[in-house]
């Protein structure tokens, strides 16, 4: 999953329209977008939704921001979503490992309610989103905390307005990047790049996916239907990635046959760590029919 476009759980006009726009998933949120009162009524209408045949059908990844574990919200939201289509709820908020646990042990309570259990090839996941600074300070141990975790999502807005920083300061978008990253690959988990509010920045917007891109990110999050195709364009292996992946990978062969560890291609040396990246572009290039061997 490279782009995942944010829909208001309030604006059920826009479903349909996002379920056939070119995002890799689609993340309806139940918390932000969503006002107080019109709480109840959108997680109804997301309920209905996800249990269309146009849903069933789709093969986009589907995940859903439900409103914060203090709030009155969180277990009503999980009651009405928690169904077969349901890929990954998208936790905010957290600030402790059990936090976490507690998340997972409702929507493993809301599967059992609903008879999911052995019907899913593989359990409900949990994204969850570093936006303050003691979850971004133990940003590892929320992505240890439980084998539900999929993936960590900053959210740089709730992180930096509250005390005053920049949202645009390269040195502290650096610093928050890389070490949400560090704490999502040391737990072998996804890692993505939260919204960039200025719509109508493109260039900004496309410059901040590449950054995320150099640093390890798997891939960003879309306020808008026109930031979509930028993201997968970023996130996806260049011409150049291929074809250098594929002589590793070749390469590689060679040098296993002949019991050689490190080797040269094209002037670089290559190891163990480099092999493994050479696999990972090559995955993803199949997966998106950039190549079929």
């Amino acid at each position: 999953m490279r782009s995942k476009l944010f829909v208001p759980g309030s604006r059920p006009e826009l479903f349909n329209k996002a379920l056939t726009g070119p995002s890799d998933g689609l993340s309806f949120d139940l918390e932000d977008a969503v006002r107080e009162e019109r709480k109840q009524q959108a997680r109804s209408e997301l309920a209905t939704f996800l249990c269309s045949d146009a849903v069933i059908q789709s093969d986009k990844t589907m995940i859903v921001r439900v409103n914060g574990l203090e709030t009155s919200h969180f277990l009503a939201d999980l009651e009405s979503v928690v169904c077969a289509r349901i890929d990954i709820i998208n936790i905010p908020k957290a600030e402790s490992a059990e936090d976490v646990r507690y998340a997972a042990r409702c929507i493993e309570q809301a599967e059992q309610r609903k008879g999911l259990g052995g019907a899913r090839q593989q359990p409900i996941q949990i994204l969850v989103n570093i936006e303050t600074p003691k979850a971004l300070r133990i940003a590892h141990e929320l992505g240890a905390a439980d084998k539900r975790v999929f993936g960590l999502q900053l959210g740089l807005g709730d992180l930096f307005e509250p005390h005053g920083i920049d949202r645009r300061q390269p040195v502290a978008i650096q610093a928050a990047m890389f070490q949400i990253a560090m704490a999502a690959h040391e737990n072998g988990l996804r890692v993505y790049d939260g919204a960039f509010a200025n719509v109508s920045d493109k260039d900004g917007f496309r410059n901040e996916a590449l950054l995320a891109k150099s640093l390890g990110f798997d891939g960003k999050s879309c306020i808008h239907p026109s930031q979509v195709d930028s993201v997968n364009e970023v996130f996806r292996p260049t011409q150049e990635e291929i074809e250098f992946s594929l002589k590793v990978v070749q390469a590689e062969a060679q040098a296993k046959e002949s019991a050689v560890g490190a080797f040269l291609v094209e002037g670089r040396m290559i190891d163990a760590p480099f092999v493994e990246r050479a696999n990972s572009i090559l995955k993803m290039a199949k997966q998106l029919g950039l190549i079929t061997q």
